[in-house]
């Protein structure tokens, strides 16, 4: 009994932890929205996966004792960079029904996103990928994915004046299921930002 309940929450605890990064891509919640930092260092990413800028945080050292140096206390710059940070996020931009129409609620997030594709830097270019679940025909969804980037570029270029030449779409269609194990499920409708390699 307790043996399947253990199994029961390891699988749980795996499905959430799935639904929250899977593989190299950071996968938003409906509710949360993006830190524009976060993103900012995402997407500020080339081809080869060096960040093209840094940000740098600080972090202060505990003081030991009364005699310690107060050189030691002073802050300190952490140029240290996450090899294993994601090269992608993935917004479940809410869509109308069978449409490319972006519904209200999923503007806060695209706002965020617009913030750090502002903080990654005049040169950064963005691809925005569209992906679809399993519902529907390869070439249906095909077709349904690349109008969602084209409309969320749109959203990206007239509401926060993004340069077009900076914005790439592409639809993916329901080729790259965030969850392969469910097709169908709701994490694979997305939308998914990461830095386009340069030339492309």
């Amino acid at each position: 009994m307790k043996t399947t309940r253990l199994i029961s929450l390891c699988l749980v605890l795996t499905a959430v932890s799935h639904s929250v990064q899977a593989g190299d891509v950071r996968l938003y919640r409906a509710d949360e929205t993006p830190d524009a930092r976060e993103v900012a260092s995402i997407l500020a990413r080339d081809s080869g996966g060096a960040p093209r800028i840094k940000f740098r945080s600080i972090r202060l050292l505990p003081a030991q004792t009364a005699s310690v140096d107060p050189v030691a206390t002073e802050p300190v710059a952490d140029e240290t960079r996450d090899d294993s940070a994601p090269s992608g996020l993935a917004l479940p931009v809410q869509f109308a029904f069978d449409s490319a129409t972006i519904l209200p609620q999923a503007q806060r997030q695209l706002d965020a996103v617009a913030e750090g594709i502002k903080l990654a830097g005049p040169t950064t270019e963005v691809l925005i990928e569209g992906h679809t679940d399993a519902v529907g025909s390869a070439r249906y969804n095909d077709q349904l994915s690349r109008r969602r980037a084209d409309s969320v570029k749109a959203y990206l270029v007239q509401n926060h004046g993004i340069a077009p030449s900076r914005l790439r779409p592409v639809g993916m269609g329901m080729n790259r299921p965030f969850n392969e194990a469910n097709p169908f499920a709701g994490e694979n409708r997305r939308v998914e930002f990461r830095a386009s390699p340069r030339g492309a």
